[in-house]
């Protein structure tokens, strides 16, 4: 009998929850996977988690509960469709919604219930992942990278990872030696938050109305003029970094939104291809994962910057672009669930491998 785990994860795009039925004894891994988009509502309701405002901690509960039950949604939607008895699944490995991650102030906050969430569903939750790692010093993400050693690393060809969410990571997967791995900027974020206010469109499908613009050379240097690009690794980020409000201040208020649109395409393009030409300039091999591994124009973009690299999405390594992280967070639960450290200190900058997670029985 395969061991089954879910994972549940809702990243920074904010565009709804993946959920993933992982076999993690024997392939394929990926049994299911179902995307529910949040209700407008929900959506909302998080976003303006992500500022400064009245009433927090009630509205931050309340949107948790509500994230909770969205997430049970998707889990029951998940059993159902792939004929899965709850019982059969040994945990839930859920993400929660990052509405702050601060750090260096030591903290990161992802909502979910987790104890609600466990008695929705009948099945143990694993949750809060990213804190254990910060208390040992780290930036408590990204985690994915374990996970992306573990899954696709090659014995004699050296491999990048990248996932484009709201944020764009890679991870360095080196034929021999230490795995790193770091956030290296906006990925759909900036993006989808422009054709949002531009276009009432959650996201740029295919990236069609950027590959309609036309780039503006002096916005893109200012956006890449932003301290975070020129940090060293270990490094991770957020909305409270890049936002619609900083872009605001770079404008100069004439700019077309098109092509705003398509300097945005280029900003992310080429922060990751700087990444990639920095920190893993042996990696012969680029696959890409995430929601933007299915933006027809960013992809182009990573193409014309990453020639003489092969370029790939992990669709072509055996798991489907938009069901990495969700696996990811499966592959998580069961290493807490065994006792076995979840992070990588080489890429978060943590004092040491630590067991990551608090488990909600069933």
């Amino acid at each position: 009998m395969p061991v089954l785990f879910i994972g549940l994860m809702s990243g920074t795009s904010m565009d709804g929850i993946d959920a993933v039925l992982a076999a993690l004894d024997s392939g394929p891994l990926v049994r299911h996977h179902v995307h529910q988009p949040f209700p407008p509502k929900l959506r909302d309701a998080l976003l303006a988690l992500n500022e400064p405002g009245a009433d927090e901690l009630h509205r931050a509960a309340t949107a948790a509960n509500s994230l909770s039950l969205a997430y049970a949604t998707a889990v029951r939607t998940l059993l159902g469709q792939s004929a899965t008895n709850a019982g059969s699944v040994s945990a839930i490995g859920c993400h929660g919604q990052t509405v702050r991650h601060n750090p260096q102030s030591g903290y990161t906050t992802q909502l979910v219930n987790g104890a609600l969430l466990a008695e929705l569903t009948g099945i143990p939750v694993v949750c809060d992942f990213r804190s254990r790692d910060i208390a040992a010093g780290g930036e408590g993400a990204p985690l994915v990278p374990a996970f992306h050693r573990a899954m696709f690393r090659h014995p004699e060809q050296g491999r990048v990872i990248v996932n484009i969410g709201g944020i764009a990571n890679v991870t360095c997967l080196p034929a021999t030696g230490p795995v790193t791995g770091f956030d290296c900027g906006p990925g759909n974020m900036l993006m989808d938050g422009w054709i949002a206010a531009h276009r009432q469109l959650p996201y740029d499908a295919g990236g069609a109305w950027a590959a309609q613009g036309r780039l503006l050379p002096e916005l893109l240097d200012r956006l890449l003029d932003h301290e975070f690009y020129s940090r060293p690794p270990p490094k991770s980020t957020g909305r409270e970094t890049f936002n619609l409000s900083s872009l605001q201040k770079l404008l100069a208020g004439n700019e077309a939104p098109v092509d705003v649109q398509a300097t945005l395409c280029e900003l992310t393009a080429t922060a990751i291809a700087r990444a990639i030409d920095l920190h893993c300039a042996d990696a012969a091999e680029v696959y890409l994962c995430g929601g933007g591994a299915r933006n027809a124009r960013l992809v182009q973009r990573l193409a014309a910057m990453l020639s003489g690299r092969k370029l790939g999405t992990t669709d072509d390594l055996g798991i489907a672009a938009e069901s990495v992280e969700a696996a990811a967070f499966a592959w998580l639960a069961q290493r807490t669930l065994a006792a076995e450290p979840g992070n990588l200190p080489e890429v978060t900058g943590a004092s040491g491998p630590r067991i990551l997670g608090a488990i909600y029985p069933a």
